[in-house]
């Protein structure tokens, strides 16, 4: 043994010889407090994980509820409705549109249109 463990050990008895118990029931309540401690840390990182992925839920339903009237049916790709285009969307979108200036003046040029 040398000197360094030594003292330790006389501490060690010191402090049990103070709370009434013997050496190795002093060591076992010393690996318990640790074990304790290690414990509890545990635990409190696991509440404040729980705290963060259930702010993070609430903060995604929130912004699903908000969305929701947005699209009406936008996440069914499979509905008709959401497959094609109707025929007034199409209209809309050929009015203003250069291909479709284009195609009418060529239309017009040709004369013979059919």
């Amino acid at each position: 043994m040398d000197r360094l463990e030594m003292i330790k050990q006389a501490a060690q008895k010191a402090e049990a010889k103070k709370l009434g118990l013997t050496l190795e029931q002093y060591e076992g309540k010393l690996i318990c407090d640790k074990l304790d401690a290690r414990k509890a840390a545990a635990k409190e990182a696991e509440k404040l994980r729980k705290k963060e992925e259930r702010k993070i839920a609430k903060d995604l339903t929130g912004q699903v509820k908000k969305a929701g009237h947005l699209s009406k049916g936008g996440l069914d790709f499979n509905r008709a409705e959401n497959m094609y285009y109707s025929e007034k969307d199409t209209q809309r979108f050929l009015e203003n549109s250069p291909i479709m200036d284009a195609f009418n003046a060529n239309k017009f040029a040709d004369g013979d249109w059919d």
